[in-house]
Parts: C-alpha cells; structure tokens; sequence
C-alpha cells in the first residue's frame, strides 16, 4: 500500500493530559483524509507531530514510505489553526515573504493567488480580509513549493455557508486535477462528508478507526432487513412487487424499500407462504454512525 503518511503508536503526553495515545494512522496517496473528532480530541497535536512542530513522546511516524523527516517535511504544506498572514501587508507581499524559504516566483504568486479567488484584491490590506478570505490566503501560502500532501486544521470552522464551498471546492480541484493528497482535521461531519475518501475517527486521544467512504456509504444504508426461511422465493414475491433486493447474505435479503413499508413486505411474504423470522427497518445516517463510533 503506497501510504505518504504513517504511525505506529504515535503518542503525545502532556503534563496535565495524555493528548494522543498510541495511534496508528494510514493515509494514502491522493486520500482525502478526513480526521473527524470532537474539540480537544487529538486532532491539531496529531498533525503539529506530522508536521515536526512537536515531538511525539513515543511510537514512530513514516512520511513517503521511510524518506527522512527533515526532507520529507518540505513537501508538505499546511495551515494548523489560524493562518499567519502579516495584517499590514497585501495577499501578493505575504506571499512573498514566504517564498523567500518555500519557493515560488511573483507569477507563481499571482497564479496561485488567482487559483484561490484572491488574483483581484491589489494592495488591499490582509487584515481587512473576512475569515474566508485569510483562510484562502492561508492555503495560497501552504501551496507555495508545489507540496504533495497539504495539512489542514479546521479549514472550514467558522465560515458562512459561501465561504464553506469555496474551500470545499478548492479542496477536490487540488486532489482531483493537481493529485494533491489532503489530512483535514474537522468536527463538522456533513461538510467533511462531501469530500472525504477515508475517516480517521479519534476520540480522547485515540483513532477509534479508520474507514473508506464507500464502507460508511453502505453502513448508512436506508431500506429494510429481512430474514427469511426462503430467501429465493422471497426475492420472486417482493420484486414482483415492485421491492428490489439490494443484496443477500444466507437467509437476509437487504432491500432498497422506503422502511415506512415495513408491514406490506411482511404481508407479502407471509400470504406468499414464506416464514420472516426477523424484519428491521434501516434509517442509519451519516450523523448517526459517527456518533454510535464516538459514543455518544
């Protein structure tokens, strides 16, 4: 497997609290990792020990598959809390002070100022910027030398509703056209939904699990779950009906019906002779598991 990040017992202890305990994350090439937990979680110490700005207490930590730190590190961007952007200067001339150490000349800049929305604000002051808009110069600054992985904390918290998709939007053109690989930390579950391919799920220091999308997509399934004493005849009665079998395993049909339609399914296959020992309405969301994982 070609991870880009990797720990084994990673582990962050403070005086007062045992920030990180012992996790094993695994973030592959052109993931888009989102590493979901409530405040105070682990989730910022997590990334500030991938990107070196503390050094874990214990457990190791790979980056490219065994590359040095050191080396590693500079290709990786990232934007850990608030941006640092110099509040008395333009988008183009904080660019420019980090370009100094990061790379990038001015028609880098102004490519990469245009790529985040920020190519028409001239000599406008950064401090005068709203929220969104110092979190897209935040993330201009994280892309000067061409980084293969970007680490962002909280990306969206805070934004309105316009400033969300903005950010949503850059995100998935950077992974999908630019093969740009994302660690987003967030606590908003719907937002990071829309774009994420794999969870990390960490509560009280510890990655409870690690999950694809596509596993949490059939999890959160809607319909119906039937156990049957002939499942066969029981997918002849319920399709002739209009009730379509998503999937079987032994005896249990899972079907794609509305779970409002519970007692119909029921009366179909009891009239039609065969016995339903177990019938469970589905109505998992994506709130839902998250919250049952984290538990809530």
């Amino acid at each position: 497997m070609d991870y880009v990040i990797e720990t084994n017992a990673l582990t962050k202890r403070f005086p007062a609290k045992l920030a990180v305990d012992h996790i094993d994350m695994h973030v592959r090439r052109g993931d888009i990792y989102g590493l979901i937990g409530k405040n105070g979680a682990g989730k910022t110490t997590a990334m500030k020990m991938i990107l070196g700005i503390l050094t874990p207490t214990d457990g190791s930590l790979s980056l490219f598959g065994g590359e040095p730190l050191t080396a590693a590190r500079r290709r990786i961007g990232s934007l850990i809390e608030a941006p640092g952007i110099y509040k008395n200067c333009s988008a183009k001339e904080n660019m420019k002070r980090v370009s100094i150490l990061a790379g990038g000349d001015d028609a880098k800049i102004d490519e990469l100022l245009r790529f985040v929305g920020l190519g028409d604000v001239g000599t406008r002051k950064a401090g005068t910027f709203s929220l969104g808009m110092k979190q897209r110069l935040g993330i201009a600054i994280a892309l000067l030398g061409d980084p293969e992985i970007l680490i962002l904390d909280e990306p969206i918290n805070g934004l309105d509703p316009a400033g969300i998709k903005e950010i949503r939007d850059m995100i998935l053109s950077l992974n999908r056209e630019k093969g740009v690989t994302f660690l987003i930390s967030s606590h908003l579950l719907d937002e990071l939904g829309k774009i994420a391919t794999t969870y990390g799920i960490i509560n009280n220091g510890k990655l409870i699990d690690e999950v694809s999308a596509e596993e949490i997509a059939r999890q959160c399934t809607h319909g119906i779950r039937v156990v049957v004493s002939d499942p066969e005849k029981a997918s002849e009665i319920l399709s002739a009906h209009g009730h379509t079998s998503l999937s079987r395993k032994g005896n249990a049909l899972l079907l794609g019906t509305d779970a409002g339609r519970s007692a119909e399914v029921n009366e179909l296959l009891v009239t039609g002779g065969v016995s339903v020992s177990e019938l469970t309405a589905l109505n998992n969301d994506f709130e839902d598991y998250f919250i049952q994982r984290l538990g809530k």
